[in-house]
């Protein structure tokens, strides 16, 4: 996105100081129409843009792209459920990296969403309902669920439909000219449509396609050679230590388990999720889940660890004081990369923490100064 509007000379100076930020960030250009970093939210900010639009009597176009990663997030589906409700003029594009959600494409469906795109189809079909419009609700139904069984039997997207969106695909997102005239035909339609596409992470990058965690957020680096190894060091991070601590307790205490929303490797639960996957839950990019998940678990005698960016629990506040402050339960939150961090930018920083926790009761809120510290507490 960054090098197609205007900033390739640029991309060098991404993470660093005066330099280009991350993530879109409004300031930085114009089209960047909308700043991100944590996920999951481009549903609800471009259907706040098509229903502004529809205000404003424009012809702008609102167009989100998410993840298969950002649709595990409760908002995702918040926003599918209120725009198939509102009908508003949306299109969302599912980018599905084979991370999660979805089979490889085949030529059926590839086929099957051009034809459904196309301009003739989509005009018989939004006819067909005009006409079913003036008929008992009884045939209706009928005619809705024939449709919804027939494309549920070829193509994935029965659950988008429910939401009240026309789904297209899935689709070989590199497969560029046949992603050109699909996105072409959608335009000239209207309401809400989803669009899912399947692609590789790092694709075209053999490096990256081999290792798409170690290279999902990088600073600059010669890509003939790769990323340079990490500089060794002769004292362990505090992630390290924390995960090393959780091996050993977990050991001595079958009770423990772990719950982190999708940072195993960032939050030094890889050891940990190899020994004990019968106690380890990855939720997924679903941070208010993860807490109240947590205090469940507690409520029933169990001595739940949530592992989280300092940046991430704030999506959780809410379940934090209402599912676990106020109810006084045994939940730990091991608080990661808290503080300023600067490549990620503002987004990314955990400088609300010490803010946001200290003023809630029955929470005793830490800081470790070294290893010693950080294994006692």
């Amino acid at each position: 996105h960054k090098i197609l509007t205007g900033r390739r000379e640029r991309m060098h100076t991404m993470r660093r100081l005066h330099g280009l930020a991350p993530f879109p960030k409004r300031d930085e250009s114009p089209y960047d129409t909308f700043g991100v970093g944590h996920s999951s939210t481009s549903i609800s900010a471009a259907l706040g843009m098509a229903l502004a639009a529809r205000h404003n009597g424009s012809q702008r176009k609102a167009v989100a792209v998410i993840g298969d990663g950002g649709m595990t997030a409760g908002m995702a589906f918040e926003a599918l459920n209120n725009a198939g409700d509102l009908k508003a003029d949306l299109l969302v594009i599912l980018n599905d990296n084979e991370m999660s959600i979805s089979p490889n494409v085949g030529a059926l469906s590839t086929r099957l969403t051009k034809a459904l795109s196309g301009r003739v189809l989509s005009s018989m079909r939004e006819g067909g309902k005009k006409v079913l419009s003036h008929m008992p609700p009884p045939m209706w139904e009928l005619a809705r669920r024939a449709e919804e069984h027939v494309k549920g039997m070829l193509v994935p997207g029965t659950l988008f439909e429910e939401f009240g969106f026309n789904y297209f695909g899935p689709i070989d997102g590199h497969d560029l000219p046949t992603l050109v005239q699909t996105l072409r035909n959608l335009s000239e339609l209207h309401g809400p449509r989803l669009l899912h596409i399947l692609t590789r992470k790092g694709k075209g990058y053999k490096l990256a396609e081999a290792e798409p965690v170690a290279y999902h957020g990088v600073s600059a680096f010669n890509p003939a050679q790769g990323l340079p190894p990490s500089k060794p060091s002769n004292s362990p991070t505090y992630t390290q230590v924390f995960g090393d601590w959780l091996c050993d307790m977990a050991e001595q205490d079958s009770r423990l388990v772990a719950i982190t929303p999708a940072m195993r490797e960032g939050s030094g639960l890889v050891q940990y999720a190899q020994r004990y996957p019968e106690r380890y839950f990855d939720v997924g990019i679903a941070e208010q889940h993860s807490v109240t998940l947590a205090a469940g678990l507690a409520c029933e005698g169990l001595k739940p660890v949530v592992a989280i960016y300092s940046t991430f629990l704030q999506r959780a506040y809410d379940q934090l004081i209402h599912d676990v402050v106020v109810q006084n339960l045994p939940v730990l939150f091991a608080i990661d990369r808290a503080g300023l961090v600067g490549p990620d930018g503002p987004t990314h920083a955990g400088s609300f923490d010490f803010s946001y926790l200290r003023c809630l009761p029955n929470i005793v809120v830490m800081a470790p100064a070294d290893e010693n510290e950080t294994r006692q507490m």
